[in-house]
């Protein structure tokens, strides 16, 4: 990923912005331990880790998904992503009492292992490159590993890109069911798109949902993530809305609190004292035909305004 800004003195004239490379591993770690919340969304539980032999250089959870996030740091690129995601989530899921204590421990929350979506765990890599090897090795629709290059540039710059995978291919297809593949595909599942596309649903109900998740697309700077009660619309690992599909309709909850919405018709429901999947205080119900997709889309523009006003103030 290349860089540019203006001259300074032709406004009209680009410079690269040159690329400084980071002296140690553990200069990535500390950055990115520091802005954990900024930059993934995710929250720090303890640094420098070890259960059954393993070493884990960041344990993290995502209060989104309530799962464990364990997140690995490579300045190097000689070792097999593949093998060590699979060891990390097999000790995970193996010695799951001591990752709840050592959440406790470092929160002084208490958390239950059945408080815990172990179904959603994850692995984030994160170097300044990686292989075309390591790139193969992860391109499966079904692995529950993320590949993060981080580049550091002149000025304080930070990049970040993530590594998409194209292959449709199943990792949990290799291997007998004996295998430590097997048994983490088995109980770690990556959710897409395609896992909300119930044969239950009412006629019009998934074309609705594609107006609403292509006209969210179109908002800068959004991306789809999808988890397993509902598809995530976040804006810099902030949610515009989370979007689920019922049998007759398609819910939508908007991220914002009680009193930030303007609805001049009333079409929200307020659900700041129910409880409900996804973050915000308003629901909005999306039934067939679906002729009310621009007023919806007046209300989820609020949403993504006020994000980028919060993005833009640095807090």
């Amino acid at each position: 990923m290349k860089l540019f800004k203006p001259h300074h003195a032709h406004h009209d004239r680009l410079v690269s912005v040159d690329l400084k490379s980071f002296p140690t591993e553990k200069s990535i770690q500390t950055l990115v331990e520091q802005n954990m919340q900024e930059l993934f969304g995710i929250d720090v539980v303890k640094s420098e880790l070890t259960v059954e032999s393993v070493r884990i250089d960041t344990l993290c959870f995502s209060q989104e998904t309530k799962s464990f996030v364990i997140v690995e740091y490579k300045r190097g690129q000689s070792r097999s992503v593949v093998d060590q995601g699979f060891a990390y989530l097999s000790v995970l899921l193996d010695r799951k009492a001591n990752f709840v204590l050592k959440y406790t421990e470092a929160t002084g929350v208490s958390l239950g292992e059945t408080d815990v979506d172990w179904s959603q765990s994850r692995v984030m890599f994160i170097s300044p490159r990686f292989t075309r090897y390591q790139k193969m090795a992860v391109n499966f629709q079904d692995v529950p590993f993320e590949l993060w290059e981080i580049r550091r540039y002149a000025g304080g710059i930070l990049g970040l890109v993530r590594h998409e995978g194209t292959s449709q291919a199943r990792i949990g297809e290799l291997g007998d069911a004996s295998s430590g593949i097997a048994k983490v595909s088995s109980d770690v599942k990556v959710y897409t798109e395609n896992h909300h596309n119930s044969a239950t649903l009412q006629d019009g109900v998934w074309e609705n949902y594609e107006a609403v998740r292509d006209r969210l697309l179109e908002l800068d700077d959004v991306e789809m993530s999808p988890v397993k009660s509902y598809i995530g619309f976040k804006r810099q690992n902030r949610l515009v809305a989370s979007v689920a599909l019922k049998k007759k309709e398609v819910q939508i909850i908007i991220n914002l609190k009680k009193g930030a919405l303007d609805d001049p018709l009333g079409g929200t429901e307020d659900v700041s004292d129910k409880g409900h999947l996804g973050t915000g205080d308003y629901r909005y119900r999306l039934r067939p035909p679906g002729d009310d997709l621009d007023y919806l889309m007046t209300l989820l523009r609020q949403s993504h305004v006020q994000l980028e006003a919060t993005t833009a103030g640095g807090t």
